[in-house]
């Protein structure tokens, strides 16, 4: 979890502070840090760390505390909403997809939601109220044109191919995959819509 109003550092941002390759930082002086400053996402791919955290560490003061118990703005990751929910982290990322979630955001490629967003989410979920489900009449709406309409992915990958020049699809979705979240060849059929539709 960030704690609310607590920006996050990745461990390339703290090596540069600290004035050190990232290589040698992680060899020489990410052991010990470690122990001193918490990861915010320990079981994350990406490891974050409280930014105050990290400044007070490198610059040798009292780590202050984090901000305790729950708030509204606290944000938190896939495997966190999905444990808030009752669900699997690939329900939480599929949900924000399909729009029956905020999209989130994405801190230094980790997507984070807003604990008032998947509190909502738990507290009113699909179906729920008097008799649930579509009315009767309604029909099931309009069909989408493609599987990624709405999908607000789109947008980045279409913005993404108008800046690539000669870069490779494959690469270019490698990218999008490691800034945003998801998988290169779910990026890779993003671009491929985004460059039908555009």
């Amino acid at each position: 979890m960030i704690p609310r109003d607590r920006p996050a550092i990745n461990e390339a941002d703290i090596a540069q502070q600290a004035g050190v390759p990232l290589a040698i930082w992680r060899r020489r002086d990410a052991p010990a840090f470690r122990q001193r400053v918490p990861a915010l996402f320990p079981n994350s791919r990406t490891l974050l760390y409280d930014q105050a955290q990290a400044h007070a560490y490198l610059d040798g003061t009292p780590i202050p505390a984090l901000p305790s118990g729950e708030h509204p703005d606290d944000l938190l990751n896939d495997e966190e909403a999905a444990a808030a929910l009752g669900v699997t982290p690939s329900t939480v990322r599929s949900y924000a997809i399909q729009g029956y979630l905020a999209p989130g955001k994405t801190v230094y490629s980790v997507r984070v939601w807003q604990r008032r967003d998947i509190d909502e989410r738990r507290n009113n979920p699909p179906g729920q109220g008097k008799g649930g489900g579509r009315p009767p009449g309604t029909g099931t709406g309009p069909r989408k044109t493609h599987a990624y309409e709405g999908d607000p992915r789109l947008h980045t990958a279409a913005h993404a191919l108008s800046t690539a020049g000669d870069t490779p699809r494959h690469h270019l979705a490698g990218t999008l995959a490691q800034q945003h979240g998801g998988s290169t060849r779910t990026w890779e059929r993003l671009l491929t819509q985004a460059d039908r539709t555009a």
